[in-house]
């Protein structure tokens, strides 16, 4: 018979949890609510291990992983969160590419889970394996293989931590399928805060703030671009601070789109190839450019020989290796412009730059008149893509969360949108991704509570993700989903219109009935053919409750001007295809 004291010294059962479990208590802690997946057999595990967890995670069901990524994207993108994707091994990973390297170019945060084979097969070629990490390295900012369950909480810590910190950007983490099964004692998530040898923003040195104001303040003709890094940072606000006090004239790249309200009145428009004449013609007449959160792509500078050759430039961003990476510069200012800008604010004088500005003012009304009022305003002929956009302005009045994807109609969103809110242009950047806009738009929607998120596609690039109609009629995603149809793949066409004597190859595309395509899928939608037709169309378009699709015909052969020639420096762009003669 035991006694009572030999049944004390009976140690309490372990309590265990699976390395799935851990999973679901990182993204909790993480305050993750939505996911974008689709499960497989190499991460059936973390699939089994949520359905326990529907309650506090939503788990969105895409048709294709490259949807997933994307709807991570562009829920990222607005909510300022961190995106989270799911995806098997083998085809399930390499599907997620194109939307690591878009995110990585793009500074998006995303972590991205794949499953992989059982830890023992690895390197034997076992079924849907593949070297995920080797192949995803180049396209993202940190990943790891997992192939022990009690990695996997601090490795998703970490991943967490660097995809949101510094200069954002997309991690993954392959966890074996044993890593997933395997049982251990319970243990709390601990959130990573630091990671020695990773300093995620640089320190800020005082005498290149000094050596800035000083050049600000004895500046003539001023001029500050900016770009995502604004919005990236937080810093709309000190970026309305400095140039309210400073006076100074300010354009944006297509990412830095909605850090300053269209109507501000030190906007002076959009800068690079299909830009504003006055933002790019004048870069090459100030005396001090400032250069906020964005990386001088070549989409913006042109001739890099002819660019901004006289002028000071400070450039200011988060990431010192973009500093004079592209562009030689005269003050360097690291760090986040969040922090940044308030330096330089304090410390210059209150100024104004009225014979300046009026340059700007000038040379928009040209533009105004030459191209804008046409292309907004058509007096006959076919409907134009920027009239489509002019007359959304007309309704939402600027209180609309607008996502493009990538072409003429791409360019015609940037330029032409009217944009009060932060976080409310949403497009393919860097990498410039046809089919960006179906799946993007899908997580912006989720991601938005209050304004309406219209995505705006050619007839292109929705064919590329259009299995995502699938995944909004399943999620009923409120997404608006404009189709400019002109039965071309229109920047293509242009270029070979322009640069290869109308050799028209291969640029014609034809397309399904959009709007019975989308029936099939229990989406609402119309067609318009007449420009009479426009105005009612969008506006039964934005109060529906729900998912809609609208299929607008517009000019077969639209060209997007103003525009930077190939070969050319930004002050050389051109206004119309009689210019380039």
């Amino acid at each position: 018979m035991q006694s009572a004291t030999s049944n004390q010294n009976i140690p309490a059962p372990v309590e265990l949890m699976s390395g799935g479990e851990m999973v679901m208590k990182a993204l909790i802690a993480e305050n993750v609510q939505h996911i974008f997946g689709y499960p497989g057999g190499a991460i059936m595990p973390i699939y089994d291990a949520l359905f326990d967890y529907t309650d506090r995670l939503q788990h969105i069901l895409v048709r294709h992983e490259q949807g997933a990524i994307h709807a991570a994207q562009g829920y990222a993108r607005v909510s300022g969160k961190t995106g989270v994707v799911f995806a098997t091994s083998g085809p399930g990973a390499t599907n997620l590419i194109t939307g690591l390297a878009d995110a990585l170019i793009d500074s998006t945060p995303l972590v991205c889970i794949t499953g992989q084979v059982f830890a023992h097969l690895l390197g034997t070629d076992a079924f849907q394996e593949t070297d995920v990490i080797n192949i995803t390295t180049p396209v993202t900012k940190w990943n790891c293989q997992v192939t022990e369950a009690a990695e996997i909480g601090p490795a998703l810590a970490k991943a967490f931590y660097i995809a949101a910190t510094g200069r954002p950007g997309p991690v993954l983490l392959d966890i074996t399928k044993n890593a997933q099964l395997e049982k251990m004692p319970v243990q709390s998530y601990e959130k990573c805060n630091k990671i020695r040898s990773y300093r995620p923003q640089p320190i800020v040195r005082t005498d290149y703030i000094e050596q800035a104001i000083a050049l600000i303040n004895q500046a003539q003709r001023p001029f500050l671009i900016f770009g995502q890094g604004v919005l990236l940072g937080g810093a709309e606000k000190e970026l309305i601070a400095l140039i309210e006090k400073s006076g100074i004239p300010a354009a944006w790249t297509i990412m830095g789109k909605g850090a300053l309200p269209t109507d501000h009145f030190l906007n002076v428009g959009m800068l690079g190839m299909h830009g504003n004449a006055a933002p790019n013609i004048l870069t090459n007449e100030c005396d001090v450019l400032v250069a906020v959160g964005m990386r001088f792509d070549d989409r913006v500078t042109g001739r890099l020989d002819k660019y901004a050759r006289q002028a000071a430039i400070i450039h200011l961003d988060i990431d010192p290796a973009e500093i004079d990476k592209n562009v030689k510069t005269t003050v360097p200012v690291w760090g986040n412009c969040k922090e940044t800008l308030p330096l330089l604010t304090k410390g210059i004088i209150k100024r104004s730059h009225e014979r300046w500005l009026e340059k700007f003012h000038t040379l928009l009304s040209e533009e105004d008149k030459v191209v804008i009022q046409n292309e907004q305003n058509p007096k006959s002929g076919p409907l134009t893509m920027a009239e489509v956009v002019a007359r959304l302005n007309d309704i939402t009045k600027g209180d609309a969360i607008l996502v493009s994807d990538v072409g003429q109609h791409q360019m015609v969103v940037c330029r032409y949108a009217r944009l009060n809110h932060t976080r409310s242009n949403i497009t393919s950047g860097g990498l410039g991704t046809m089919g960006f806009a179906l799946p993007a738009g899908l997580g912006a929607a989720l991601a938005s509570r209050q304004l309406p998120v219209v995505a705006v596609i050619g007839d292109g690039g929705i064919q590329m993700t259009i299995q995502e109609l699938g995944t909004l009629m399943q999620t009923q995603a409120p997404l608006k989903i404009i189709i400019l149809n002109n039965a071309y793949l229109g920047m293509v066409r242009q270029w070979q219109e322009l640069f290869h004597e109308n050799r028209y190859s291969f640029v014609n595309i034809s397309s399904p009935d959009y709007v019975a395509l989308a029936a099939a899928y229990g989406i609402a939608g119309t067609k318009v053919t007449e420009r009479s037709e426009l105005v009612d169309a969008l506006t039964t378009m934005l109060a529906v409750n729900g998912p809609y699709l609208l299929d607008v015909s517009v000019a077969k052969e639209d060209n997007i001007f103003p525009m930077v020639p190939q070969g050319k420096g930004v002050s050389e762009i051109v206004l119309s295809k009689d210019d380039m003669k």
